[in-house]
């Protein structure tokens, strides 16, 4: 029996478990274990890692066997395990069903992939006609490819599960509660909570050294309503110091800086057209780019220190 066969019996036996099952009842269930005991532990262990490192809310237990023995017993609890609906109307599951027909995510095993493709089938609803059903469709031609990786695979699991990763960034460890997981310009984000640093943060995967190790049980925190809007703007991609910057735009380039920006960020409407913004920035490189893209209709009022780094750029450009 290949690895591969084990850890889909393993994780069949365990979802299909009523209760919590031993060790040795799992040998005699999924098969492919060697006989030899310290073996057997060795490779169960390992699967069972592997198993949580996918996302599979693999739960320990403690079964009371009798009044003086007890002993560990594993399961994976349906209610952990499985997609509630989330509400998508037909139109928004006929759309996520193209989406994953089209789409490769690589170098994640086909985990990620999988996962959306459960999600699109979400339980309650019909399976609706699959995009090759459609006149001129190609038949099982994925159109892009997004890149990916065993990391992608762990955090979409936490995301679903509301469970807190564990994962070192630059150079540093970090503890997070894991909202929203989004694609951008080619690259995944993570956008969260920073237990080190008590407040939301944004990550990009590809610059976690090492490792994402989903801990806890499921269900561990609530996710901010927030949470679900979409991919952060450049200027909240990064790790920089978080500040508050107040920005100036004429009547010129106010609605653009409107759309930019959000409704929410508009401080004040001047007599001229001219708005005055709050913005939260992270990446203090990427608003500048930003902000030069208004030339001279935008200026930075404050804080003071943002205001000169903007000017000693523009002077250092000009030179």
């Amino acid at each position: 029996m290949s690895r591969l066969e084990r850890l889909v019996n393993l994780t069949a036996a365990l979802i299909d478990a009523e209760r919590p099952l031993t060790r040795d009842e799992l040998r005699q269930r999924v098969g492919g274990y060697s006989d030899d005991p310290v073996a057997f532990r060795r490779n169960f262990e390992r699967d069972k890692d592997l198993l949580r490192q996918m996302g599979m809310p693999v739960m320990t237990e403690v079964i009371e066997i009798d009044r003086s023995e007890s002993s560990l017993g594993y399961r994976i609890r349906r209610d952990d395990y499985e997609l509630p609906d989330p509400g998508l109307d037909d139109g928004e599951l006929a759309a996520l069903r193209l989406a994953t027909s089209a789409v490769q995510v690589g170098g994640s095993d086909g985990v990620t992939a999988t996962a959306l493709r459960k999600l699109a089938g979400a339980p309650g609803k019909p399976a609706g006609p699959r995009p090759s059903d459609s006149p001129g469709a190609a038949v099982g031609v994925e159109t892009a490819a997004l890149p990916g990786g065993p990391e992608v695979a762990t955090v979409f699991g936490a995301v679903a599960a509301r469970r807190r990763v564990e994962f070192s960034y630059r150079g540093q460890p970090r503890a997070v509660d894991p909202w929203r997981l989004s694609y951008r310009n080619g690259q995944w984000y993570l956008s969260g909570y920073d237990h080190g640093r008590s407040d939301a943060r944004l990550f990009r995967l590809d610059r976690i050294d090492g490792s994402v190790e989903a801990i806890g049980s499921p269900g561990a925190f609530e996710r901010p309503a927030e949470a679900a809007v979409g991919p952060a703007a450049a200027w909240q991609i990064g790790d920089d110091e978080a500040v508050t910057v107040e920005i100036l735009v004429d009547a010129e380039q106010a609605a653009f800086a409107r759309a930019s920006l959000g409704a929410g960020a508009v401080c004040s409407t001047v007599a001229d057209g001219s708005v005055r913004f709050v913005v939260a920035v992270t990446n203090r490189a990427a608003f500048r780019s930003f902000t030069l893209g208004m030339l001279e209709h935008a200026e930075v009022i404050g804080p003071p220190e943002v205001r000169a780094d903007i000017v000693a750029w523009l002077e250092e450009i000009a030179r």
